[in-house]
């Protein structure tokens, strides 16, 4: 009989379940915006090769805030066992838009070498490199003119996963935003993996106070906890999601009731309790909140495709361990929003409810 009243009505039936897809589906985009853009801010920290990272003791680990005397990168390598060490500046010049400022030389040893696939490396003070990202998301070429805080000239187009999407010579960074002398993180590469704790030891001597991270440990540290007002937004707008679900599902099961007042008649005259008509009710909005899970799932993939086609700078992630909750959330959402509806329809008067026109 469930089964029959959802495709009685195929049109409700299709808006209720598109309703909470949709809901399931902010859930799951913004879960997995956030992890996928995580993911490749840890991704591309590792890609610079090092061993371990150094960031003065009031930054931020997500965002690389803070700077600190470029003078440190001299002490740094005289430790035993560093075998290179470099600094870069991380500028911010619009919304997850980052300039990073490197040493190229130096750079390319610790990264392993950068790829080109337009143009090549700086040789003027305004010259900067972009990786294949950012060039695809914004139109651009090796030899065209971008503004980011600064004009600068683009050079050259790098393969992804090298720490940032923007690269500038550090003293012109320097220079241009009055941080002459400074840098945000210190990246060490070491002779040997064994040797890391060592090294990380006797960085924290020296450093006292400052945040030093082997890069293993890198990868825990970029979470939706470690990212400020990320998880308060993230749980406004699953809340949101829960209400858009309840809603739309206590109107869709009102509406019914008013559809189905005669039925429900027949049904009490036939000698149908109040606990079974609402137990119906409620049988049909678990499966309406299955299929628009099921719905919701399915959608987050076309997000992502367009999120890779309109913005390829904010990558999403599918989120499979956000399902469960994902669900809870519609169903729980769903059923409280059918009460109402059930409720009335189980103390419809039978006589009444015959004689409805």
């Amino acid at each position: 009989m469930v089964f029959e009243n959802l495709k009685h009505r195929p049109v409700r039936t299709l808006l209720s379940v598109g309703a909470i897809g949709l809901g399931v589906t902010m859930i799951l985009t913004l879960a997995g915006v956030s992890r996928g853009m995580l993911t490749g801010m840890a991704d591309r920290s590792r890609g610079t090769g090092a061993d371990i990272m150094v960031q003065p003791p009031e930054s931020s680990v997500i965002g690389f805030t803070g700077t600190m005397p470029e003078k440190l990168v001299d002490l740094v390598r005289k430790q035993e066992h560093v075998t290179l060490a470099t600094g870069t500046l991380m500028q911010p010049v619009h919304f997850l838009d980052y300039v990073t400022g490197i040493h190229l030389n130096e750079f390319s040893a610790i990264t392993g070498g950068l790829h080109y696939l337009e143009g090549g490396p700086f040789r003027e003070p305004s010259d900067m490199l972009v990786d294949e990202v950012y060039a695809r998301s914004h139109g651009v070429h090796a030899g065209d003119m971008i503004e980011m805080g600064h004009k600068w000239h683009v050079c050259g187009v790098i393969e992804q996963g090298k720490l940032s999407r923007a690269f500038a010579d550090l003293g012109s960074l320097q220079d241009l935003f009055s941080s002459n002398g400074k840098i945000s993180v210190v990246w060490v590469k070491v002779d040997n993996p064994s040797n890391i704790p060592v090294v990380k030891a006797a960085l924290e001597e020296k450093l006292e106070g400052y945040k030093i991270f082997p890069m293993d440990e890198v990868a825990s540290l970029f979470t939706v906890d470690g990212v400020p007002y990320l998880k308060p937004f993230t749980s406004v707008v699953i809340a949101l999601a829960g209400v858009f679900g309840f809603l739309m599902v206590s109107l869709s099961m009102y509406t019914a009731v008013l559809e189905r007042t005669r039925e429900i008649g027949i049904l009490k005259a036939l000698g149908a309790t109040p606990g079974y008509i609402l137990g119906l009710l409620l049988r049909e909005t678990v499966v309406l909140a299955i299929a628009g899970t099921l719905a919701g799932i399915a959608m987050t993939y076309g997000t992502r495709a367009l999120m890779a086609v309109f913005v390829p700078n904010m990558p999403q992630a599918i989120v499979p361990d956000w399902y469960p909750a994902a669900a809870a959330i519609a169903i729980g959402g769903s059923l409280i929003g059918a009460v109402y509806p059930g409720l009335k329809a189980a103390q419809q008067d039978a006589i009444e409810a015959l004689a409805y026109d």
